[in-house]
């Protein structure tokens, strides 16, 4: 295996490592060093070429990936539905008004507080949260990164988010009454 594929082995899973690569905030020099000690290889020289050489393609990438993403969440249309309770229970509740996802072993429910039933064991219960719909186009589905760029911008704002679903067209983001104005003036300022 050449060196050159050992440095991308050893970068694909350090997903906050390859973030800094992308955004050139990575001292090169030391990193390569840390790689050759790391991977227990004395070539500095092809390592840190390696290492440029891959920084490069890392960026070109993010680029086209980013400018991509951004196009796709312009022409997309924001609503916003506060008065809204996540609940997950171990038992399916019949009758009930609002989106539901079976898991494995237990039942997530988006509801509007008001259809909560009086009594239900819940396994967890988040009351008093918003929910903010992204309608994108359809070429959302084929668009590789846009759930990634709305989680760390969330995250960036530190916001966080009790659910997250994506189906089709649509993006659903559930937060904390608390956070929805910051979410949603994040998500505004991207979204057209």
């Amino acid at each position: 295996m050449t060196i050159a594929k050992n440095v991308r082995d050893y970068l694909k899973n350090k997903p906050y490592l390859l973030e800094a690569l992308e955004k050139g905030i990575v001292n090169l020099s030391e990193l390569s060093r840390q790689i050759q000690t790391d991977l227990k290889t004395s070539n500095t020289i092809a390592t840190k070429a390696a290492l440029r050489r891959y920084v490069e393609e890392l960026q070109k990438y993010k680029q086209k990936r980013e400018e991509k993403v951004l196009q796709i969440l312009k022409r997309s249309g924001i609503a916003v539905y506060d008065r809204k309770s996540v609940i997950i229970t171990a038992k399916e509740i019949p009758n009930i008004n609002g989106m539901k996802v079976d898991l494995p072993g237990k039942f997530l429910y988006l509801l509007d507080r008001s259809d909560l039933p009086e009594r239900i064991n819940t396994l967890i219960k988040h009351d008093n949260c918003t929910m903010i719909v992204i309608n994108s186009p359809e070429e959302l589905e084929a668009t590789v990164g846009v759930v990634a760029f709305l989680t760390a911008l969330l995250a960036k704002q530190n916001v966080n988010i009790v659910e997250f679903i994506s189906c089709w067209t649509e993006t659903i983001i559930v937060v904390e009454k608390k956070d929805s104005l910051k979410t949603y003036e994040t998500l505004t300022n991207i979204i057209g």
